[in-house]
């Protein structure tokens, strides 16, 4: 398959900030564009939403919470709640205009007690703590923002990332990230809960973006959650795995794009298609077809996140 990459989108297509309000599961009619639900953490799955905003008619966004670095580490160890780091990008990756808030959700402070906090975590997790409930806090900052779809943390209780690695039996997702040789990804709790809402959202959807992002710590760290593992295996939708740009530096750095898509199978996580751009594909295509897209950003470690949304509509399109 080519690339769909210069494809134009239609005129008509919704655009952010100016839709109807996205109701409990944040869908809507599906006359206005197809129902999204992107999975991963970090700065890939913020791009993703970033690009479904531009052709979906309902996005939502299904995010790790067994982050246990930086700011999210450091509040998650202090005061025992849910990691907030990844929930906030997806926020600012979702905000509905230029307000105050939304330009201070990606603050950091440089100095004094709280160097190094985003004022979005620090939000992010008083609200938490008032409501005793992630997801409360999660949807009143959804509303602050003018949020224009949802976001699900992938499990209703914190988790510990658990690795078997060529150095033995790892635990946590910096621990985890550093090391080589990752393989079999699961959970300390073994079987945590995750939210009705979530796996509705990610059952009834039409297409599903699984990643970009590190392939352990980020995608899988979402996807192997039992309930939304569950999930994408029921799931009518088109699912799209989004292959890195780069993987020097990633948790599965050394793996090419068929290993990326064989550790997605191997934990029974299933891909319909894959977007990855020429260069990404290699002497041995995974076991699924691809898509060949350039959607580098000028960085060139990064996705566009315009550009994979004109790829990501045009497979929606073709959606039969």
């Amino acid at each position: 398959m080519t690339s769909t990459a210069d494809r134009t989108v239609p005129g008509d297509r919704p655009v952010p900030g100016d839709r109807p309000d996205p109701g409990p599961a944040g869908h809507r009619d599906h006359h206005a564009g197809p129902a999204v639900v992107a999975l991963g953490g970090g700065h890939g799955l913020a791009t993703s939403l970033r690009a479904a905003r531009s052709y979906a008619g309902s996005v939502c966004g299904v995010v790790s919470v067994g982050d246990d670095g930086g700011s999210s580490g450091r509040l998650r160890h202090e005061l025992r709640v849910a990691p907030p780091g990844d929930v906030r990008r997806c926020l600012s990756a979702l905000a509905g205009d230029d307000s105050l808030l939304v330009r201070s959700m990606e603050h950091r402070f440089v100095e004094g007690s709280l160097q190094g906090h985003p004022i979005g975590n620090l939000l992010l997790t008083g609200l938490a703590m008032v409501a005793g409930d992630l997801q409360a806090a999660i949807d009143e900052v959804g509303r602050l923002v003018g949020a224009t779809g949802r976001i699900f943390p992938a499990t209703e209780v914190p988790v510990t990332l658990i690795a078997d690695s060529d150095g033995g039996t790892l635990a946590g997702q910096v621990t985890i990230e550093r090391a080589a040789g990752i393989r079999n990804l699961r959970f300390d709790p073994a079987d945590p809960p995750t939210s009705a809402a979530a796996v509705g959202a990610v059952t009834t959807a039409d297409q599903i973006v699984i990643g970009p992002g590190s392939l352990f710590t980020s995608v899988l760290a979402t996807a192997v959650a039992p309930g939304i593992r569950g999930a994408l295996n029921a799931t009518a939708a088109t699912r799209v795995f989004v292959a890195n740009v780069a993987n020097e530096k990633g948790d599965a750095r050394g793996f090419g794009l068929a290993e990326h898509v064989e550790a997605l199978l191997d934990h029974d996580i299933p891909v319909d298609v894959v977007v990855a751009g020429a260069r990404s594909v290699g002497d041995r295509p995974p076991p699924v077809p691809v898509v060949e897209a350039e959607v580098a950003a000028d960085d060139g470690w990064s996705h566009d996140a315009k550009l994979l949304g004109e790829v990501l509509a045009g497979l929606a399109d073709a959606r039969p």
